[in-house]
């Protein structure tokens, strides 16, 4: 076995290769940017080696600078993650070169399956069903409109060397094909190194289902069952399960079976997967093969108790796969959360700053698989397991330069519906401030019919929030439990400030019965009965709800226990004369006042926001790419302005109405934060 490893990536990947690698003996090294110098992986790491400026266009995908850290530190193999390098034949080959084991799979199969074009020639070849689409390499917008017109609006661009969403634009129309085509390729230039774009029909309302695969070099194959990867926005995913709830176990078998023939008809060796698009009728389309480990892989994981990074080295050592497809069981159900640094309230834009509180949930492996990878002996029925992978900690920073992904947090159970409750659980105490993100989002997927039911296709995210995320209005019962148990929480609060040291002489307070609560434009008149044990807190209607909890003033985090098989998980800020609680993807201004504070606030004003309909602010921290208009320009609904790019992504600003340019405050080249105004308007 291999005695030390280098990982050719960064962030959350890296420390996930980090824990098998230590698990299983091997000393690990790190490679870091400038801007990762205090990053996790590179703390995690037994040793790490500086590899150039932030941007990965000057350190991560530098080939020549990755095999100087290689050749500095000795490391013997390496793990390139996914993204950056991990699909790249020329770092294979350079490896091999070098005589250094790639964890991955032999350059050939990296040309001809790691190409989304040269994949779909392959797999046409071999008589799989492929979407339609123009698989020749196309040199402008020109021909790319062109060629969109004879497929068929609406289609998709794709980077051919693309991945993780990056360098993909749907068009719809010829303006969105050519301005699509250039923000693509300029994504795939600076992601990829690599600017080469095809097109192919954008099929509506599919399911992306994907097979795992795990190939050695000695003719055997596996697949690991499916992914259901359906809920994605801008073409990335963002909840993941396994297994999938929409197929059956002959479908399951057949996409199988041609996933691991098609691996073996170009000699794949290691872990790879193979995505497919799925109709109403479970119709599957190949659709690419992306190979390398992916982000998803931990619910695979989960429901086999097959650790696929260990796999992969094990494979890249020359060992054959310790497994059949006799052995491959799956075991309950998983579902993967992918948590951003975006702000969904603004339209899920990029989000950079610094971490002033991460507080996951507690992993917890009492569910049948550990969280390094093992299977417990001591699973109990019902019981569910919590996963978290992560890059980050609390006070580091989220970086302009590199992927926004945070953390992916996983729940098992033995059934779909107790992993999507232990799911819900775990998004309400997992603690993240200083950035925007994506929590209360998820929150809501968890909670929407259509996602309970199973139903969802990738139109899932376009169809169900069309105008944005403007959060969760929860229903009256929801309501009534969280009205409870900020009742009872203001008044411990109550009861503390009487006990405050220094009061005057011949003065006592006295905290009352009786209160208001309001939230989420409704009120609640409650009255609290209070006991060692706990609160009754009871509504005007008569009914009533009994309320315990640890719960103590300054906390962060309050688990209620509401009766005996009821209960919330409340994020808890102070706010005047009440709360902002966080739950279920609401986000909540509590106010809990006596009846006659509630009265008088009846008569208060509305504090209305400040007038900027007539500016064009910058939605996050990013570089202006280009200016699109002049002062004096007239310009109409949906017209391109500017064009800002933050965290790899391109986005393209708009006019919102018809207006006429009076003052331009920012060009090309020029760095913003959030809220700066970038131009006015008459």
């Amino acid at each position: 076995m291999f005695n030390k490893i280098l990982i050719a990536n960064r962030g959350e990947i890296a420390c996930r290769v980090i824990k098998t690698a230590r698990k299983m003996g091997i000393k690990t090294v790190a490679i870091y940017s400038d801007a990762d110098k205090q990053a996790l992986h590179v703390q995690m790491a037994d040793e790490a080696v500086h590899i150039g400026p932030p941007p990965a266009n000057q350190s991560y995908i530098v080939i020549d600078k990755v095999m100087d850290a290689i050749k500095q530190s000795g490391a013997e193999a390496v793990h390139p993650g996914y993204g950056f390098l991990s699909e790249n034949s020329k770092f294979a080959e350079a490896l091999e070169d070098a005589g250094v084991a790639f964890v991955g799979p032999p350059k050939g199969a990296i040309v001809s399956m790691g190409d989304k074009i040269t994949s779909k020639k392959i797999a046409q070849e071999a008589n799989v069903s492929t979407v339609p689409g123009y698989m020749g390499l196309i040199e402008d917008a020109e021909e790319a409109v062109k060629i969109s017109n004879e497929i068929g609006y609406p289609v998709m661009i794709k980077a051919s060397a693309g991945g993780g969403g990056k360098g993909m634009r749907i068009a719809w129309n010829d303006d969105e094909c050519r301005e699509g085509f250039q923000s693509s390729k300029n994504e795939a230039a600076n992601s990829f190194g690599d600017d080469r774009i095809f097109i192919e029909k954008f099929v509506t309302q599919p399911r992306h289902i994907e097979i795992q695969v795990l190939c050695d070099a000695h003719g055997n194959g596996v697949y690991l069952g499916e992914r259901e990867c359906s809920i994605q926005r801008r073409n990335q995913k963002v909840v993941e399960e396994a297994p999938s709830p929409f197929l059956d176990e002959a479908t399951r078998k057949a996409m199988g079976e041609q996933a691991v023939a098609l691996a073996q008809a170009v000699g794949y060796t290691s872990a790879g997967t193979v995505e497919f698009i799925v109709d109403g009728q479970k119709n599957f389309y190949f659709l690419e093969m992306n190979t390398r480990l992916q982000v998803e892989h931990p619910v695979t994981e989960l429901i086999t108790g097959v650790d696929l990074v260990e796999q992969m080295i094990r494979v890249a050592n020359g060992e054959p796969l310790s497994i059949t497809q006799d052995d491959v069981q799956l075991n309950g159900w998983a579902i993967e959360n992918r948590v951003y640094a975006e702000d969904p309230y603004r339209n899920f834009l990029p989000s950079i700053g610094r971490l002033t509180r991460y507080r996951p949930p507690a992993e917890v492996a009492a569910g049948p698989m550990q969280i390094n990878g093992k299977w417990a002996d001591d699973a109990t029925e019902g019981a569910t397991a919590v996963r978290n992978d992560t890059g980050v900690y609390e006070g580091g920073e989220i970086s302009m330069y590199y992927d926004p992904m945070i953390a992916k947090l996983c729940t098992w159970a033995p059934t779909r519906d107790q992993a999507i409750e232990a799911m819900r659980n775990a998004l309400d105490s997992f603690e993240l401030e200083g950035i925007g993100h994506n929590l209360p989002f998820v929150s809501a997927v968890m909670d929407h019919p259509i996602f309970i039911a199973g139903d969802m296709t990738t139109a899932f995210i376009e169809e169900q929030y069309p105008e944005g995320f403007e959060g969760v209005e929860l229903p009256e019962d929801t309501l009534r439990k969280i009205a409870a148990s900020a009742a009872a929480m203001h008044r411990v609060a109550e009861i503390r400030r009487t006990r405050v040291s220094g009061r005057m002489d011949n003065h006592e307070r006295h905290v009352g019965s009786d209160w208001v609560v309001s939230l989420q434009d409704k009120e609640f008149p409650v009255s609290i009965d209070a006991d060692q044990a706990g609160s009754t807190v009871s509504f005007a209607d008569g009914t009533a709800l009994r309320v315990s909890s640890d719960w103590t003033p300054g906390d962060s985090l309050a688990t209620i226990a509401l009766g005996e098989d009821d209960g919330l998980v409340l994020k808890v800020d102070k706010i005047t004369q009440g709360f902002r609680i966080r739950s279920r993807g609401a986000d909540l201004k509590v106010r809990v006042r006596s009846p006659r504070q509630a009265e008088l606030a009846q008569l208060m004003p509305e504090k209305l926001p400040p007038d900027t309909s007539k500016m064009l602010l910058c939605p996050m921290p990013g570089l202006v790419v280009k200016i699109d208009v002049e002062v004096g320009d007239e310009v109409q609904e949906g017209q391109a302005l500017c064009t800002i790019e933050a965290m790899k992504m391109e986005n393209i600003l708009r006019a919102e109405k018809k207006g006429t340019v009076s003052k331009i405050n920012a060009g090309a080249g020029d760095s913003l934060a959030v809220d700066e105004v970038i131009m006015e308007f008459e």
